[in-house]
């Protein structure tokens, strides 16, 4: 077993948690200031988030993988549980209408849809691996509806987002492996009317939608937070005005230091910045495809395609919502964004890649290849 870890693929990872450090302390000083009469409230505890995230992401890094499935599988399963006990008074914490959070000690709160996103393409693998083998057996449909159940709960929270992430990854991987067009083009005849009609069941959502194709209709309320996100994009210009010194922050831009971080970046480091941001986080998941095609097994292969795609959603999704390109969704942006619960699942992930790429380099014996394959 190779001992070294991907440079490449840590440094870019490393990088973007010391600036998303710079991020929340920028982000937030102002605001923690004025609420909690500490401007270090925010960073002190990203702080200590990122210190469990590295060491997270090392300690994965050098677990075998075999024992890194078992931990995925266990992981998720906690997830599903974590899920279901946000329904649960005391325990679970209801935020504008959704149940999404888990109360944990010392007044933090823990999004378990996060860490099932993460674990999603590690549980979907075995399927993937049979699918590819053509082992299509009753308990392959017994597993692949078993698997549908922690996305019924998404839609119970609500968590309409993460709903359509896991449901797109599903086919997209399903797809990768051998799914043919007549299935997906079957599939999308069903589940896009199906996401239609969830979408307008729900009046936030339709409101939400409205304010995506035109903002300025409602500046004061549904469109505010993308018209200054816009704004900030444009104050930054071509360089930015500075770090620390954006004004959208200054409580014109909502959720600076979660959600709309990025507008802040953009603002303080101009489109140089945005660009050197979305390059880094375009080679992570490049890296993630390379360390898919040279998985060894089927398995390997489906969990670092999965992983990848998950990072670029959540990176695309969190752009588009930013820019304006896609309708309002409290998805945060990886690495950057303030919160624990992001933090450590994506540690998870970039961990899971890098002990999947330590795999792809030790060679195995050519008949146990042929047998998990």
């Amino acid at each position: 077993m190779a001992l070294r870890l991907d440079r490449g693929i840590l440094l870019a990872v490393l990088f973007l948690m010391g600036l998303g450090l710079v991020q929340v302390y920028s982000s937030s000083y102002i605001f923690a200031t004025e609420v909690y009469q500490d401007g270090l409230f925010f960073f002190r505890k990203q702080l200590i988030f990122s210190v469990v995230a590295v060491a997270i992401l090392f300690l994965i890094g050098f677990i075998p993988w075999r024992v890194n499935e078992r931990i995925g599988w266990t992981a998720f399963f906690i997830a599903v549980l974590g899920m279901v006990l946000t329904f649960v008074p005391h325990i679970g914490v209801k935020v504008g209408g959704a149940h999404r959070w888990l109360s944990m000690p010392f007044g933090v709160r823990f999004e378990p849809a996060e860490l099932l996103r993460v674990t999603y393409p590690v549980v979907l693998a075995s399927l993937i691996a049979d699918f590819a083998k053509n082992q299509i057996t009753p308990d392959w449909w017994k597993k692949a509806v078993a698997l549908t159940l922690p996305l019924l709960i998404l839609l119970k929270q609500p968590d309409f987002g993460s709903f359509v992430i896991c449901v797109t990854l599903f086919y997209l991987m399903l797809f990768a492996f051998g799914l043919r067009w007549r299935f997906i083009a079957a599939t999308v005849l069903v589940c896009v009317p199906a996401l239609v009609t969830l979408m307008l069941a729900a009046p936030y959502r339709v409101a939400r939608f409205k304010a995506f194709l035109n903002p300025w209709a409602d500046p004061g309320e549904k469109g505010f937070q993308v018209i200054q996100s816009l704004l900030s994009f444009y104050s930054g210009g071509f360089t930015g005005v500075g770090l620390g010194l954006g004004q959208g922050k200054l409580f014109f831009l909502p959720e600076a230091h979660t959600d709309f971080t990025l507008a802040v970046l953009g603002e303080e480091m101009g489109f140089i910045g945005f660009f050197f941001i979305l390059t880094l986080y375009g080679f992570l998941v490049f890296r993630g495809f390379q360390i898919s095609l040279q998985g060894q097994r089927y398995k390997e292969r489906a969990v670092a395609l999965g992983l990848s795609l998950i990072v670029s959603f959540s990176v695309l999704i969190n752009v588009g919502v930013t820019l304006g390109l896609l309708p309002t969704k409290g998805l945060t942006l990886p690495l950057l964004s303030y919160g624990g619960s992001s933090l450590f699942c994506t540690a998870l992930a970039m961990g899971w890649l890098l002990s999947l790429e330590r795999e792809s380099r030790t060679p195995i014996d050519y008949r146990e290849r042929e047998t998990e394959a």
